[in-house]
């Protein structure tokens, strides 16, 4: 499956209806970026149950910054429609292939609990499960 160029105007709509996205963030002048395309569109072939897409970081500024991009190339994953990992500089090949693994593995229920847990915050005292004083 060839690539897809996300924009501002399609991002939301190729995330919430794919439930597993790779994002490349990415730029034309970039080095790196460059040298790991031929190995971000080779993993699109060996994985065309996926979408994997691009973000020129030049032309969708806006887009790059609403995900704090400092550093290109980033790879960046999304399942069901949560970021599930994000990391500047170009992957060797086994790298990002064993990541795809990892990420498919995922129990995303797990994820979405942890997620929940994380933004409640710490249960301050006489939350839990401390016992009766003095027992």
């Amino acid at each position: 499956m060839a690539t897809v160029e996300l924009t501002k105007e399609n991002f939301d709509q190729t995330v919430s209806e794919n439930p597993f996205v790779l994002i490349d963030f990415w730029a034309g002048w970039c080095r790196p970026c460059l040298q790991f395309a031929p190995v971000y569109e080779r993993a699109s072939e060996a994985h065309p149950d996926l979408v994997f897409a691009k973000v020129d970081t030049e032309a969708q500024q806006e887009l790059a910054g609403a995900f704090q991009i400092t550093s290109i190339p980033t790879l960046m994953i999304v399942r069901d429609q949560v970021a599930i990992f994000a990391q500047p500089g170009a992957l060797p090949e086994a790298t990002l292939t064993d990541l795809i693994g990892q990420a498919r593995a995922l129990d995303m229920d797990e994820v979405r609990a942890k997620i929940a847990a994380e933004q409640q915050g710490p249960q301050g005292p006489g939350s839990g499960d401390a016992g009766p004083a003095g027992a």
